[in-house]
């Protein structure tokens, strides 16, 4: 498939605005010919651009690509994403046509990775309480004497999700004194070992970390994975911090044990989206929300661009794609 490719862009105008200024799209048409910009499938202009594309570079907001897309775009060779959920984006007429898929998952890893750290840190130096008492006394506190427990230094912190955000998250606490547990189906004893981290069951996971992170896909098999029963299981005290997505956890049960002053969490992501007004998370100091910040914004849409345009180039070149995602693979990817 090498060669040089035409090419259409598929994604909401705003995020094609911000991911794909023209600047950027001038290295794309170096590289191809660049044929349109598509929010939509459907209409008669569409469809002009899309009869002769080999290339889809897809992004949050994409139209689906489904059997009547495809039967608009029959040159149609390769989707690549820029962005990590691709699933949202297709259906399993696109493997089944052995169109080839890249993603940039890799690359939107890195800012939540990132992200995740940060709050892992923070989680053990007990910032949320301590910050919470400082403005309570606006007086000299005593962390040592009030938050014995606070600190970094062999805390265990349970990765939920060897994912490529999870594998991430666990590369970068290498540099830390923590004890790094891991939960996952498909995550082998071999593979825990390379990754020098051990593997627990979910429930001991849950049960024995100060700090639990949740990189797990969103599936039907994840929906609820830590529901009521397992939300119990965490240790007073124990900080839970999700930027995956919110229906993995049960958040009433999580929002039950905060209010009664058991748990800390740091959620990137609720359900909904935005919670309702007044909802108890917004106010309680024990909580750190944010309004799924975790994932690329802003200058870091320039990474996911710089990671597809070099996926365009390993195709117009003849060489694999760095991150082709398996057929084999997609009933287990977001």
């Amino acid at each position: 498939m090498s060669g040089r490719k035409r090419i259409a862009f598929a994604m909401a105008e705003s995020v094609r605005a911000r991911m794909y200024p023209p600047a950027r799209v001038a290295e794309f048409a170096e590289v191809a010919d660049v044929a349109g910009f598509l929010h939509e499938f459907r209409s008669d202009a569409a469809r002009d651009v899309l009869a002769d594309v080999e290339v889809l570079v897809t992004g949050w907001g994409a139209p689906e690509i489904d059997a009547d897309a495809l039967q608009a775009a029959p040159k149609l060779a390769a989707i690549l994403h820029s962005a990590g959920s691709v699933k949202p984006y297709l259906t399993e007429d696109v493997l089944a046509r052995g169109i080839r898929v890249s993603s940039a998952a890799a690359a939107n890893a890195i800012p939540v990775a990132e992200y995740t750290v940060a709050m892992i840190v923070l989680a053990g130096k007990a910032v949320l309480p301590i910050a919470a008492r400082y403005r309570e006394l606006q007086d000299d506190v005593q962390p040592d004497a009030d938050f014995p427990d606070m600190g970094n230094f062999r805390k265990r912190v349970g990765i939920v999700g060897a994912s490529t955000i999870g594998r991430r998250v666990i590369e970068l606490l290498r540099s830390y004194s923590f004890e790094v547990v891991a939960y996952d189906p498909f995550l082998s004893v071999t593979d825990a070992a390379a990754l020098g981290v051990t593997p627990l069951e979910l429930d001991e996971l849950l049960a024995t970390s100060d700090v639990v992170s949740v990189h797990a896909p969103s599936l039907p098999e994840t929906d609820n994975m830590i529901d009521a029963r397992r939300i119990a299981l965490l240790r007073d005290g124990a900080t839970l911090i999700n930027t995956a997505r919110g229906e993995i956890i049960d958040q009433d049960a999580l929002t039950a044990r905060v209010v009664d002053g058991e748990l800390y969490a740091v959620l990137d992501v609720t359900v909904p989206e935005v919670l309702p007004p007044g909802h108890p998370l917004y106010t309680s100091d024990r909580v750190l929300l944010t309004p799924h910040i975790a994932g690329s914004l802003g200058t870091e849409l320039g990474r996911l661009a710089a990671s597809v345009l070099e996926e365009l180039r390993r195709l117009t070149t003849g060489r694999p794609l760095a991150h082709e995602l398996a057929p084999e693979r997609y009933a287990i990817t977001a």
